[in-house]
């Protein structure tokens, strides 16, 4: 096979990063208050031959600390000192929110409701086009790490939008449970993304504030198969999902229909029938028992980690699947390749 041609230097920031070459290139934000700096660092690996170009971020939400955990393991890997084309790897994204334990930025804005953004802006818009322009829109396709809100926690899922062929491609490389066809919100990153053409894969998986060791594993496996799979690191980096994942084209919410303390009976992970009862929402005295039953069969990607409960509150995030034996047998599946998965045997990784 012939080899590729040799990488071309990638400018960012007013800095230059040679073909070979590693570098954090720190993007001045603003100064706080007290003066201090504030950055939005991008750790650039430039391989030695050329390739696509592949932006993975996290902490968008200041307090989905989760895929900060993710991007510095794949970091660590000694493949990314073999791979082609270029890595831009932002951890941290909102730098503010995750100093602060906060989904926001100081102006209380949602980061992930601002884009375009504007470089005249408030806070949130500034950030939002510094982040879309030097970063995003310099990348073919881009992984957005992601978790629940404060208080929830999801099962490790992958959602795109009007994908192409390779996107669905990628999605399925990257080996997540779930894949799930969700709509563009407005104000998003990948609506802004997809306006310009880049195509965006989004991880969705564990809780704010917390990890998970499954899906960090998840995280890491899925963002070097996608490199495999573009021809950014060698087949052999690192072995790709034996199991398809279980694919849905909708989800909904079931939420509250009284408040009370809410004794849940299912978690992440677990199928539901039509009509079956999930939980039952009970006053402080136990004098009334109000259950939670199931409208519509399917998979539970999401739920509140709270017992207590007002009316109308989010209590499961429920994925329709065609076969719910399936989706049970694919599950158990994934969940013992990755426990098994020789990448996580490298102690360079973990």
């Amino acid at each position: 096979m012939a080899r590729a041609p040799r990488n071309a230097a990638f400018e960012i920031g007013g800095e230059t990063v040679a073909p070979g070459e590693r570098r954090v290139v720190d993007l001045p934000v603003s100064l706080l208050s007290n003066h201090t700096p504030v950055n939005l660092s991008v750790q650039v690996i430039n391989g030695k031959r050329a390739g696509p170009v592949l932006a993975v971020s996290a902490a968008v939400h200041g307090d989905e600390v989760l895929g900060v955990e993710i991007i510095r393991r794949v970091l660590a890997s000694p493949w990314m000192n073999q791979i082609r084309g270029t890595l831009l790897a932002v951890p941290v994204v909102n730098a503010y929110g995750f100093i602060s334990h906060s989904r926001y930025l100081p102006d209380r804005r949602d980061l992930n409701r601002s884009f375009p953004g504007s470089d005249k802006g408030s806070l949130a818009a500034q950030l939002a086009d510094l982040f879309l322009n030097e970063v995003v829109l310099r990348s073919d396709l881009a992984i957005d790490l992601h978790t629940a809100a404060i208080h929830r926690t999801n099962l490790p899922q992958i959602r795109y939008s009007e994908p192409s062929d390779k996107l669905k491609g990628l999605a399925k490389a990257f080996g997540a449970p779930v894949v799930i066809e969700a709509d563009f919100r407005d104000g998003t990153m990948r609506a802004a993304a997809s306006e310009h053409g880049i195509e965006v894969l989004l991880y969705e998986a564990g809780e704010a504030l917390r990890f998970d060791e499954f899906s960090i594993r998840i995280g890491v496996r899925g963002i070097m198969s996608v490199m495999r799979e573009l021809g950014m690191l060698p087949r052999r980096a690192v072995a790709p999902a034996r199991r398809d994942p279980i694919q849905s084209r909708s989800s909904y919410w079931m939420r509250a229909k009284a408040g009370g303390i809410l004794r849940a009976h299912k978690t992440t992970g677990d199928l539901v029938a039509d009509g079956e009862v999930v939980g039952y929402l009970s006053d402080p005295f136990g004098a009334v028992d109000v259950e939670v039953t199931v409208p519509h069969a399917g998979l539970v990607i999401g739920r509140t980690n709270l017992p207590v409960i007002n009316q109308g509150d989010a209590l499961f995030h429920i994925a329709r699947v065609r076969s719910l034996p399936v989706a049970e047998g694919r599950l158990e599946e994934i969940e013992d390749e990755i426990e098994g998965h020789p990448l996580f045997d490298d102690d360079e990784v973990l």
